[in-house]
């Protein structure tokens, strides 16, 4: 089963348990799905591989907007924006820990004969494609700079 198969039918799972924050943000990614699928250029169909980009966006989305919340001192807007981004979470694959990012980093710098910060650009875009969905850019690019400064 792909993801967009995955998420209509735990939409339905939702509508009967009638968890209506789960409907919402199930809802949301499915709307987001169908936008890819039927945007100009595309062939109609939405591979995984472009399901957890925009899943990867949607999540970064919910947690930039929760943060302006907090800064603004509405706790309550802030908690429901966390909500959406954990369950959007569930459909991701499991991040990586500070140890793993690290070692990838490493693996990454050696295969492509970094060595110096200067080489930062084209480390981050190989780390990028290959890390994808698996830890934050931010994280990606805080452990280059600080593995090649």
């Amino acid at each position: 089963m792909n993801l967009f198969d995955q998420i209509s039918n735990d939409i339905k799972n939702a509508m009967l348990a009638k968890d209506k924050l789960r409907l919402e943000t199930l809802r949301g990614i499915k709307k987001e799905f169908l936008e890819a699928k039927t945007a100009k250029g595309s062939d109609g169909e939405l591979s995984d591989e472009s399901a957890m980009k925009i899943l990867v966006k949607m999540v970064k989305q919910r947690k930039d907007s929760a943060q302006i919340y907090i800064d603004q001192n509405r706790p309550e807007l802030a908690e429901g924006e966390l909500g959406e981004a954990k369950i959007i979470e569930e459909y991701l694959p499991k991040q990586l820990s500070e140890a793993e990012l690290t070692e990838k980093v490493k693996e990454i710098i050696a295969e492509t004969g970094a060595t110096s910060a200067k080489d930062m650009g084209k480390v981050m875009g190989v780390a990028s494609k290959k890390l994808a969905g698996l830890a934050e850019g931010k994280a990606i690019s805080a452990k280059v700079k600080e593995l090649l400064g």
